[in-house]
């Protein structure tokens, strides 16, 4: 079991990860609120917290993995009101897209995925602990978090109090004792058509104490990584840790760990318009390369999503998978084990993957070189880490996702829903495959020119 060091971005230092007894690692990963179908950028949490959590697996570790789902929020209400839907309704079908969505990564689900709207219960009980401490206060039915009644408030985003802006506008202005206060609990409002009762009125959560509830809910507090996209860390990782400290004397979580945002033309945001969707992204290049891509650069680090990187990253992934061919299935680990070292110190070190990237790439150009056999052990323990671990697969025909993309071609055209079927076809010519019909049925073959 190696020692590993993250980034927390309290301290703005390396922390040692310090896990409960037997090895127990909890980490908690915020995700997405469903108003609409995810984009790129979201999956880059999905995807490194997944894989931080089979490190960690590898490493001797027993971590668990939460990643929430915000299904009650104003970006739904808003999202809901003029298509004339019920936002419940309009929630229940997006987090069923963000399932399915995801599910094409390959990478497995988190251990536990809880739903805002299922936790009504130990997110009041949380509120009433902060009445009763004199940290929140009920107005007309709302209930706000007295941010001046913590000292610590702050030390995690390293702002000054009086410099900060909770982003709620001009929404309960007249009825906060400080204009820094933030609210717990909203009161029913003509418009919303979804609510839940509570001591103080009826109404729903605000966001932040959605997550300090569910991450005490699933993980007991404190537990050891919370993770997200550095976009939350004010005001939304700042407020669930005031209300964790706040109500129960003591930290969250160990350490913060923070990724950075996706780019296309600045950060990735569907208020901004500048977005690609994920379901998209995956027909246009395949979880491989998606996958590879999120790899090759530090997570703490922006990255610039552009159709030439991922282009490369397709590039990467069929190289390993020709070296592959080359290997001897089963064979033991060979000489080549301290390049497979380098790789993991390198995950250890802050989660460093384009360093152990850079160790995989010397492990195969010695394999290549090698005029002996070399097995295959080591670079599949390494893959399987980076989730990649079909490159190493026998080749069977057309891959998974391209029959997976030809059946939803086949679904699409019986639904005579042509233009669907028209696009995908378009998919999977840029893929290399074509669909023709046999007189054994539809036929993937190869295309070209």
């Amino acid at each position: 079991m190696r020692t590993v060091r993250l980034h927390d971005t309290k301290t703005g230092a390396l922390k040692e990860l310090e896990p409960r007894a037997g090895g127990k690692v909890g980490i908690y990963a915020c995700g997405p609120t469903v108003y609409g179908r995810i984009h790129v950028g979201n999956a880059r949490p999905f995807v490194v917290f997944s894989l931080l959590k089979r490190f960690l697996a590898h490493e001797g570790y027993d971590p668990v993995l939460v990643a929430n789902i915000t299904d009650i929020n104003d970006k739904i209400y808003d999202a809901a009101r003029p298509a004339g839907r019920p936002s419940g309704e309009l929630a229940e079908e997006m987090t069923a897209h963000y399932f399915a969505d995801t599910e094409r990564l390959q990478l497995g689900r988190p251990d536990h995925e809880p739903r805002a709207t299922l936790m009504i219960d130990e997110i009041v009980a949380l509120i009433g602990d902060l009445i009763e401490r004199d940290h929140a206060y009920v107005a007309d039915g709302d209930v706000y978090f007295r941010v001046r009644s913590l000292p610590e408030y702050g030390q995690l985003s390293h702002r000054d109090v009086d410099q900060m802006d909770q982003g709620e506008g001009l929404e309960g202005s007249g009825r906060k004792e400080d204009p820094l206060d933030f609210a717990l609990w909203k009161a029913r409002k003509p418009m919303e058509d979804t609510w839940w009762p509570a001591p103080w009125g009826e109404g729903r959560p605000g966001w932040h104490i959605e997550c300090s509830a569910m991450a005490e809910e699933t993980l007991g507090s404190p537990f050891e990584i919370h993770g997200g996209g550095n976009d939350l860390i004010f005001p939304h990782h700042e407020n669930e840790a005031a209300q964790t400290l706040a109500a129960r004397g003591h930290e969250l979580a160990q350490i913060w760990m923070h990724n950075g945002m996706l780019e296309l033309g600045g950060k990735m945001s569907k208020s901004v318009g500048n977005i690609r969707g994920l379901a998209e992204v995956l027909d246009a290049f395949g979880r491989d390369a998606l996958v590879m891509f999120f790899n090759e650069a530090h997570y703490r680090q922006p990255m610039a999503f552009t159709p030439e990187k991922l282009a490369d990253a397709a590039r990467r992934v069929e190289g390993i998978r020709n070296a592959g061919r080359r290997l001897v299935p089963g064979a033991s680990p060979d000489a080549l084990a301290r390049h497979r070292e380098a790789f993991f110190d390198a995950l250890a070190d802050d989660y460093n993957t384009p360093r152990a990237l850079a160790a995989l790439a010397e492990w195969i150009r010695e394999a290549n070189a090698s005029s002996e056999p070399v097995g295959d052990a080591d670079l599949l323990e390494m893959l399987e880490v980076l989730g990649l671990e079909n490159l190493l697969e026998e080749d069977e025909g057309a891959p998974a996702e391209v029959r997976e993309l030809a059946d939803a071609r086949a679904a699409a055209r019986a639904a005579r829903d042509f233009a669907e079927a028209d696009r995908l076809r378009d998919v999977l010519r840029a893929r290399g495959w074509e669909v023709r019909d046999g007189a054994g049925g539809p036929e993937l073959v190869p295309f070209g020119p």
